[in-house]
């Protein structure tokens, strides 16, 4: 199976090359983190469509400006029509290229039925461009009505663990599903400063 490296060069490794083509990735994160950090070396491996759905085009464009990168194609979704704005855009992807939303959360709160169409039509969109979707999801007391439809259509689901301690904050890469096979069978700890690396320390209890 072909296998496209996600840019995050250990993971890929792990992961015996990369993702799949045609994958659908969900990648739930907390708020209050650097999962940001994470979609921007995501972006920075391929040619990216980069959807935002709160934050505004300028902002996430600066956003990319910090880390030192360079900015993906970025479009902005706004109000109800939302839904309907990205299933036209991502029918604008081009072979082999990434998709982003970011977040996923709005859409979500779309009617069941419409946003099953969406996440269905991404789904076969991907699998005939041969590229990699990924839905950043973000966690919270009141998750969005769709979660559960999210992860259960989504061939492979990354969960970013962030723990705040007294003296540190530690993040945890865990990938609970691999549709097929593949998986990793503990997370793996992160290092998110400038970049996103992985911690090859062991903890001393």
């Amino acid at each position: 199976m072909n296998r496209l490296p996600t840019g995050i060069s250990v993971l890929d490794r792990r992961l015996g090359g990369g993702l799949p083509a045609g994958t659908v990735v969900a990648f739930c994160a907390e708020p209050a983190s650097q999962s940001e950090l994470f979609l921007s070396e995501l972006a920075a491996e391929r040619g990216t469509l980069y959807l935002t759905s709160v934050r505004s085009e300028s902002a996430v464009r600066d956003g990319f400006k910090r880390t030192g990168a360079d900015a993906p194609t970025i479009r902005e979704l706004e109000g109800a029509t939302a839904l309907d704005q990205a299933n036209g855009l991502v029918s604008t992807l081009p072979d082999g290229a990434n998709l982003i939303l970011d977040p996923v959360d709005p859409l979500e709160r779309s009617e069941p039925s419409r946003y099953r169409r969406f996440l269905n039509e991404l789904q076969t969109h991907m699998v005939n461009t041969g590229g990699i979707a990924y839905l950043h999801a973000l966690k919270g007391e009141e998750v969005a009505n769709n979660r559960d439809i999210t992860q259960h259509v989504a061939d492979v689901v990354f969960d970013l663990q962030t723990e705040v301690t007294p003296t540190e904050v530690i993040n945890r890469l865990a990938i609970p599903k691999f549709r097929g096979g593949g998986s990793l069978d503990e997370p793996m700890k992160l290092n998110l400063e400038e970049s996103v690396r992985i911690d090859t320390s062991r903890d001393i209890a």
